[in-house]
């Protein structure tokens, strides 16, 4: 783990918040100069503390997609297994996030397509289909309340 000073702190929470805000301006509110917030970002950048830059797309403004979380238990639970369906599980571009959960599911899945016919056609022709998954529970999101990409810090 990498050890973050306060000035670090404060820097990556103005970066998760907008990425592309100009160096003066962070400087000005950190009470530096920018040459050392361009120092330090650069650090961040090389040590992966920053792992990429990305646009975060308004689904609603661009699409009518719905997004399900899959619960998904596999027949086995040996590590072979395992690894063998996470592998299968990155091909698939409607899934958005796996996690290998523990307690009664194996994995939990963020799953995104354009309707129910298309979760169907997913969930029976792709998912269900891969090899050692014994069961799949869906639910259907109605409403996003929250939905950050910033990571706390503190």
């Amino acid at each position: 783990m990498i050890k973050l000073d306060a000035i670090d702190i404060r820097l990556l929470e103005r970066l998760q918040e907008d990425s592309k805000i100009n160096i003066k301006e962070v400087a000005d509110q950190l009470n530096m100069t920018k040459s050392p917030i361009y120092e330090r970002i650069k650090r961040y950048d090389k040590e992966g503390i920053i792992e990429k830059y990305v646009a975060v797309i308004n689904r609603k403004l661009v699409s009518n997609s719905m997004v399900v979380f899959c619960s998904v238990s596999l027949d086995s639970q040996k590590l072979e297994e395992i690894q063998k369906f996470s592998e299968e599980i990155i091909k698939l571009p409607e899934v958005m996030e796996c996690y290998l959960m523990g307690g009664a599911n194996d994995f939990l899945l963020k799953v995104v397509v354009s309707d129910l016919n298309a979760y169907h056609q997913f969930s029976s022709g792709k998912l269900a289909a891969l090899p050692n998954v014994g069961q799949i529970k869906s639910t259907f999101v109605l409403n996003q309340i929250k939905n950050s990409t910033v990571f706390p810090l503190v």
